[in-house]
C-alpha cells in the first residue's frame, strides 16, 4: 500500500484511547517521578514539578509501557525505566530552552523564563543525575549501556544542532543526522529497553528500536512543519521560533533548494540573521516551494517504516496502539 493511501485515508487517531491502555502503569510512573523529585532543596522541587506537570504527552514513557505490554507484561523495572526516560527528556527540555533562549514551553512560560538560565541548567543536571541513579537500581548492565549511549548521542545531537545554527548550507542529510541523535534516539531507547527487560530476542529488540527511531524522526519532522502552519496557541510555542533561532530545519532547506534564486537568498539571509521579522516573507516562500508538503511526506515515510518494523510482534491491542501512535505522529496539529 502506498504511503499516501495508508496515511491520508486513515481515520483521525484518538490519542486518549491509546493513552488509556497504560493508565494504571502511567499512574505508577507518575508516583515514582514525584518520589524522585522529593528533595530538601526547595528550588529542585518547584522547578521539577513545574516542568513535569506542564501538560506534556508523556509519549516516550508511554512507548516503553506499550511495547512492554505488546511483549507480554510490565514489571516494576519497566516502570522505573519509563520514569528514567521522562527524566532524561525533561532534562533535555530544560537545557534546550536555555540554549535556544526560549520563553515558552507547552503554552506556558519556560522554566528559564521563570527562574533564570542558571537554575534551569542546574536542575536539568539534577534530573540527569536522578535518572542515572534510578537506572542503576535495575542492576542491569545492558540497560546502563543503552542509556549511557543514548545520553551521549543526545548531547552530540545538541552540539551538531548548535554548529548548524545560522548555517544555510546545512544539507538535508546533516539535518536528519541531528534529529536522529537529538530526538529520535530517546524514542528508540524507550522501545529497545522494553524489549531488553522483557527478554525479547535480538531480532525483536532491533525491530522495536527501529520502530522508536523512525517514530522519533516522524515526530520531529512534523514539529518542523508545524512551525510554519500551526496555530501558536495550540502549538504551545511561538510560531517562527526555529527561524528566529537560526535553525535550518527541513522546510527551510527544501525552500532554499527548490526556490528561485531570489527566494533562496531571502531564506538564506533569514537563517544567517536568525530573524523573526522575516517570518512572514519566509513563510510565503515555504508555501510556494511546497516545503511543508515535502516535510510531511518525509514524516509519512518514516512513520510507515515504524509501522513496518512492528511486523515481528504478535497481534494485540498494544501492537495496534503502537501502529496508531505512528499515524498520530503525522496527523497531529500540535
Amino acid at each position: 500500500m502506498a504511503v499516501e493511501d495508508s496515511f491520508n485515508a486513515s481515520a483521525p487517531i484518538d490519542f486518549n484511547s491509546i493513552k488509556n491502555l497504560t493508565t494504571a502503569e502511567a499512574k505508577a510512573v507518575d508516583r515514582l517521578i514525584l518520589d524522585e523529585l522529593s528533595s530538601d532543596v526547595v528550588l529542585i522541587n518547584q522547578m521539577g514539578h513545574y516542568i513535569i506537570g506542564s501538560g506534556g504527552k508523556r509519549l516516550r514513557p508511554m512507548l516503553l509501557l506499550l511495547a512492554a505490554k505488546a511483549l507480554g507484561e510490565t514489571r516494576h523495572d519497566h516502570l522505573v525505566l519509563a520514569a528514567v526516560i521522562e527524566f532524561i527528556h525533561t532534562a533535555t527540555l530544560l537545557h534546550d530552552d536555555v540554549v535556544d533562549e526560549s520563553d515558552l514551553r507547552r503554552g506556558k512560560d519556560s522554566a528559564n523564563a521563570v527562574w533564570g538560565n542558571a537554575a534551569s541548567v542546574l536542575v536539568g543536571d539534577y534530573l540527569y543525575s536522578s535518572a542515572f541513579e534510578m537506572m542503576v537500581r535495575t542492576n542491569n548492565m545492558r540497560v546502563m549501556e543503552i542509556l549511557s549511549k543514548t545520553t551521549t548521542a543526545i548531547a552530540e545531537g545538541e552540539v551538531l544542532q548548535l554548529l548548524n545554527c545560522n548555517n544555510p548550507e546545512t544539507t538535508e542529510q546533516k539535518y536528519l543526522e541531528v534529529i536522529a541523535r537529538k530526538t529520535a534516539i530517546l524514542f528508540s531507547a524507550a522501545t529497545r529497553l522494553a524489549a531488553v527487560l522483557s527478554d525479547a530476542d535480538a531480532q525483536t529488540e532491533e525491530a522495536l528500536a527501529t520502530y522508536g527511531q523512525e517514530l522519533g524522526v516522524a515526530f520531529q519532522l512534523i514539529d518542523d512543519a508545524l512551525d510554519y502552519k500551526a496555530n501558536a496557541e495550540e502549538l504551545g510555542k511561538n510560531l517562527g521560533d526555529d527561524l528566529a533561532e537560526g535553525k535550518p530545519t527541513l522546510p527551510l532547506i527544501h525552500a532554499i533548494q527548490h526556490g528561485t534564486p531570489e527566494q533562496a537568498a531571502t531564506v538564506t539571509n533569514a537563517i544567517k540573521q536568525g530573524s523573526r521579522e522575516a517570518f512572514a516573507e519566509v513563510y510565503e516562500i515555504v508555501k510556494a516551494t511546497n516545503a511543508i508538503e515535502y516535510t510531511e511526506k518525509c514524516a509519512d515515510d518514516a512513520a510507515q517504516k515504524a509501522i513496518d518494523a512492528l511486523a515481528c510482534l504478535p497481534d494485540s491491542e498494544y501492537k495496534q496502539a503502537l501502529e496508531q501512535l505512528a499515524r498520530f505522529s503525522v496527523q497531529r496539529d500540535h
